[in-house]
Order: C-alpha cells, then structure tokens, then sequence
C-alpha cells in the first residue's frame, strides 16, 4: 500500500533528524579529545568536495558578488557563530541540554520576525514563545545546577541561528543559493582556521576520517529535509525534528552514561509544545504572512549541514 505524502513527510523527516543526532553524537565523541573549533575546521574541509558538487548544479549564472551585501555578511556572521557554538555545546553538555535549548529556535523565529520581516504576531503566538522562553529556565535551573560555557554557546547558537534563518526570509528570491550558501562557507572555514593557531591537537587517522563522517552525515540529512518538505505539509513534517529528543536521550544513555533528569525533561516539553503550536498556528493560515517557522526548516546551519531551505532553491520542484 502507498504511503500517503504526510506520511512518507514524516518518515523522511524523522530519519533525517536520527542522521542529524547521529551527526551529533560524533561530535561530542570527538569533542573528548579535540577543540570543538578543530573539529569543525575539519569537518568543514572535508565537505568542501561534497558541498561543491552542489553548487555546480546551481543553473543560476553569476558570481559570488552578493546583490545585498550587508544582509549576506550579516547572516555569514550568524551562520558562523551559530555552527561554532553549536560544536561547542554538543562537546562539552549532555545531549539533551543541547537540544532542548536549541529547541528554542523557532521561538526566537517568531520574535525576530516582527522587526526584520515586517510580522504581525498576535497574542496566540507570543504567548507561546513567553511560555517556551520559560522551559529554558527550567532546563537551565540557574542557582541550582552550576551554568557552563557550554550553556552560553547552545543560547547562541539557537540565537544566531534564528537570525540567519530570518534573513534568509527577508532576503528571499533576491539572492542567489550559491552566495547564500558559499559565503558562511568560507567565513567558517576562515575562523576555525585561524582557531587552529590558538589551539591544536595532533589527530588521529580514524578521528580524521570521523570528521568526513560529520560532514557526510550532515549532507544526507539535509537532502533528506528537501525530500521530507517535498512530500508532506509543513504543520506535519515540521514538529518531527523534535524527535531529536529521543535520538539524544538513546544515545546520550548507551554512549555517553548521561541520564534524561526530569527538570531537563518537564523543560523541553514546555519548550517543544509551545514550538508545535507555534507551526500548527502559521500553518493554518490567516496569523502568517511569511509563515517564518514553517519555512524555515529551523535546523542551525553549518557548513556541514547547510540550510535545506537553500539548497532546494537549487533544486525547483517538478511534477
């Protein structure tokens, strides 16, 4: 029997985000050993094959020369941080910490949305960031857990994300991919390069190659976002990235010894229920002119896992 479109949607988006935990898991084993920012540097070598054969299908002439410089410089700088303390926070936090702050992404969408894309929010919605906002405290539990750098860096890479998915949103068909996706690119291979003369660990063969697995499995998820989207409605294959939760608790348990306490617990299920509403909200219609948060397929982009949003601008969809 076929599988209906919301379906195959969801099947594809969820295996996509077991790609992305699994993508996830080799950090923070590399991260044992390995500055965070190594690591990255690597990954990001690694998949300069692979991304490049990408941009080679971009029909679109032109060169990299953006058409809205400030906007590109804006969202590379963004793309940068948000993929450097990203690394850093899988290194050094529990699984689930991470995810559940990162989680926060389509809450800082929705408020961005208001001053860079012109948005109306109403009182549904930012009633629900208000309430999503609340389960990072109770995650964070400030005065009775003691808050790391690594906390700060999740924080960032959630905030840095958001911004630089909603320029991608104000931008829209204005821009080619290949600046979008070219420029944080180089700016991220530029900075943890120059991370390297900071901070360096001589590597290992297998923990090499492990950094080209980073940069394949980042690939493959994001190939499988575009297939996912393609083939379902947003409002059902949008939420499925919240099954990262599941993957992070697995793994962080068998690999890592980390257990899911129940502050971190009661906090992400604040933190994704008001997420959920949110997309259940601008999907509907009528509350959303932009639809940022559906749109915006709210993974922090790396230059191992570039934004599906981007690269299916490569790809128009055909009947």
């Amino acid at each position: 029997m076929a599988l209906s479109g919301n379906v195959k949607g969801a099947l594809l988006q969820l295996a996509a985000m077991g790609i992305y935990a699994t993508h996830d898991v080799v950090i923070k084993t590399l991260g044992e050993t390995y500055p965070a920012l190594q690591i990255l540097f690597f990954a990001s070598l690694l998949s300069f094959p692979l991304v490049s054969l990408i941009l080679m299908s971009d029909p679109q002439p032109g060169t990299l020369r953006p058409s809205n410089p400030g906007w590109v410089i804006l969202r590379t700088i963004c793309a940068v941080i948000s993929g450097m303390a990203g690394f850093y926070a899988f290194s050094n936090l529990p699984l689930t910490q991470v995810y559940a702050i990162l989680f926060t992404t389509p809450l800082l969408i929705t408020l961005l949305s208001i001053p860079l894309l012109g948005e109306r929010v109403g009182i549904h919605r930012l009633a629900a960031v208000v309430v999503g906002l609340s389960g990072v405290m109770i995650v964070l539990r400030p005065g009775t857990q003691e808050l790391q750098l690594g906390h700060l860096a999740a924080m960032c890479s959630a905030c840095a994300g958001a911004i630089a998915a909603v320029i991608i949103r104000r931008l829209g068909r204005r821009e080619r991919p290949m600046v979008l996706m070219m420029w944080p690119m180089l700016g991220n291979f530029m900075a943890t390069g120059a991370a390297l003369t900071i901070s360096y660990e001589p590597m290992q063969l297998i923990h090499f190659g492990m950094t080209g697995i980073i940069a394949s499995l980042g690939l493959i998820a994001s190939f499988l976002v575009i297939i996912a989207y393609r083939a379902g409605e947003a409002a059902i294959v949008a939420p499925m990235q919240y099954s990262q939760i599941l993957w992070a608790t697995g793994y962080g348990w068998f690999l890592f010894g980390e257990s899911l306490d129940m502050p971190t617990l009661i906090g992400a299920s604040v933190i994704i229920g008001s997420g959920i509403y949110i997309v259940v909200r601008e999907a509907r219609g009528g509350v959303s002119t932009n639809r940022p948060v559906t749109s915006s397929r709210m993974r922090s982009e790396t230059v191992t896992a570039p934004k599906s949003t981007i690269m299916q601008r490569m790809w128009p969809h055909r009947r």
